[in-house]
């Protein structure tokens, strides 16, 4: 992750979440109360944003020290301490929950993309992720994704075109989509159809689409479709694809699969902060 994002957007939740100060810890503890506290995983999983440890404790005190045990994208196992942290008891608390609230999503989305690959299982096809990320989390997700061994689709709006059925409807057809945006988009820009039967897939191609998605579509017309798209434009599946049916598209061929599942719906892997003499 960039740093420097990532620290201005460490400092944006801490300032939701703190206000003007934690008044529980600093009412009990004082600053020269000193401890020491565990990151503890309570369920198996894919580890994704050990660093913000670091990152977030060093907002509160430089010298609180912070001892990372696990890599990012590696297997964890509950009773696995990932992270240990030494420094103000005051401030170990007032940093846990903004950390912990990042780090159990982050796991928990690196953790079902690594089962969504693993189900997969294919030497071709991709598994990515979507825009259907939390507003202000995107960063984190697409990192988390990252993690667990999938890829990244777009960032945003802005670093790639996605023709989608609306725009196509009010265009005019897909010819015409495609020609307005080459017409003012710059070479670096690749531009991306959805498409939904046999007719849009062959239009996508002769209007020169860079990426062709086959929409909602079953195994056996994805590999009907894919037969049809020549060699240099990329092919992505999207839509209703589940853990449970993701390995029906293993022979299809096709380049990628985009699951939305993997950031809109994803459970939080359930991690703790302990300090140590404390209650498990």
């Amino acid at each position: 992750m960039n740093k420097i994002k990532l620290r201005k957007k460490l400092e944006e939740f801490f300032i939701e979440d703190l206000g003007e100060f934690d008044i529980t810890s600093s009412y009990i503890f004082p600053l020269d109360e000193v401890s020491k506290g565990n990151f503890l995983v309570k369920k198996d999983g894919i580890l994704a944003g050990v660093e913000i440890i670091k990152e977030a404790y060093a907002l509160f005190d430089p010298s609180i020290e912070v001892s990372l045990y696990k890599k990012d994208g590696e297997p964890i196992k509950k009773g696995d301490i990932i992270a240990s942290v030494k420094g103000p008891v005051r401030y170990l608390l007032s940093g846990e929950r903004v950390i912990l609230n990042l780090l159990q999503r982050m796991c928990g989305i690196a953790t079902i993309t690594n089962s969504a690959v693993k189900a997969l299982n294919s030497d071709h096809t991709r598994i990515c992720d979507t825009r259907k990320t939390m507003p202000g989390l995107r960063m984190f997700d697409k990192y988390a994704v990252r993690c667990g061994g999938g890829f990244n689709h777009r960032l945003g709006l802005y670093d790639g075109v996605m023709i989608k059925d609306n725009h196509i409807t009010f265009a005019g057809s897909i010819k015409e989509a495609v020609a307005k945006v080459r017409s003012q988009a710059g070479h670096m820009v690749k531009i991306e159809v959805e498409t939904e039967s046999k007719e849009q897939v062959l239009e996508a191609i002769e209007a020169g689409a860079d990426v062709i998605m086959f929409d909602n579509r079953s195994p056996e017309e994805v590999a009907e479709f894919v037969k049809l798209v020549p060699k240099g434009i990329v092919t992505e599946i999207s839509g209703g694809v589940t853990l449970e049916t993701i390995g029906l598209y293993r022979d299809t061929k096709v380049d990628y699969i985009s699951l939305g599942m993997l950031t809109h719906s994803v459970s939080a892997l359930d991690i703790s902060f302990n300090l140590e003499g404390g209650l498990k």
